[in-house]
């Protein structure tokens, strides 16, 4: 004996992709110039990802931001190991966000670290890089 109705759902159900578009920011304008979905949108999407602190804003849910500023002051071995990680934990809601490697670590000077990697996208490539 079946525990709930059998009510006939169906079962031809098809999931589409919704849009992606976004407005883009135009820094040299200091304005929104345009409406964009393709690689454009992905690479402000990623911008804004990282350099958002999560849960420091009300305004975005719990899986929105990273963690990177945890980072700050950390031993240059720790920061090698946990930084990839939380790069990826912070793109990886997106669903346009594929795949990201190609870290290069670089010391700026005692205190800070330029880290530069590959973000692969559904529409292509970008180079991005974050200061910690």
């Amino acid at each position: 004996m079946a525990t709930l109705p059998d009510i006939g759902f169906a079962t031809d159900i098809v999931i589409t992709a919704q849009p992606s578009k976004t407005w883009i920011i135009d820094r040299d304008a200091m304005q929104v110039s345009r409406m964009d979905e393709g690689l454009e949108s992905v690479r402000q999407a990623v911008e804004i990802a990282l350099n958002v602190e999560r849960y420091k804003w009300t305004i975005y849910d719990a899986n929105f931001g990273s963690e990177l500023d945890g980072l700050a002051g950390e031993d240059e071995a720790y920061i090698i190991a946990e930084l990839p990680r939380m790069v990826e934990d912070a793109l990886s809601p997106d669903s346009r966000v594929i795949a990201v490697d190609n870290y290069v670590f670089t010391r700026l000077d005692s205190t800070s670290m330029r880290v530069t990697f590959t973000v692969h996208t559904v529409y292509g490539d970008i180079q991005e890089g974050v200061e910690v």
